[in-house]
C-alpha cells in the first residue's frame, strides 16, 4: 500500500524565497530516500508564499524513514523561523479508482 502525504507550509513575509530555495535544493535528496515515489513542490496560485509538497511514499517504513531522516531535519533546521507555523502535514492512504494511470497517484 502506498501513503500520499500533502504538506503545506506558509512563509513569513519577506521569507518566501527561502522557503522555495530550501525546498528546491532538498528534492534531489529527498527523491533518492528508499521508497520515495513522488515529492512534487507547489505554490498556490495568486500568491508567494503558501507552498504546498504532494509526496507518495510506498510503505510506512519509507515515510517513516523519510520524517526522521538527514533531507528533512536540513529543511527544518533552515526554515525553522521562516514558517508562520509548522507545517500542516496530512497523511493518506490511496484509493485507486478509475483509470489507473488517472485514479491515483
Amino acid at each position: 500500500m502506498s501513503y500520499v502525504v500533502i504538506a503545506t507550509m506558509i512563509a513569513k513575509p519577506g521569507q518566501e524565497e527561502l522557503v522555495e530555495k530550501t525546498l528546491r535544493e532538498a528534492a534531489a535528496d529527498v527523491h533518492a530516500e528508499p521508497g520515495c515515489a513522488r515529492w512534487a513542490l507547489h505554490r498556490k496560485t495568486g500568491t508567494t508564499g503558501h507552498f504546498v509538497m504532494v509526496e507518495k511514499w510506498e510503505s510506512k517504513e519509507a515515510l517513516h524513514t523519510h520524517g526522521k531522516g538527514a533531507a528533512l531535519a536540513g529543511v527544518g533546521r533552515a526554515l525553522k523561523d521562516a514558517l508562520e507555523g509548522p507545517a500542516d502535514v496530512a497523511v493518506f492512504d490511496a484509493l485507486p479508482a478509475g483509470d489507473a494511470e488517472k485514479g491515483a497517484l
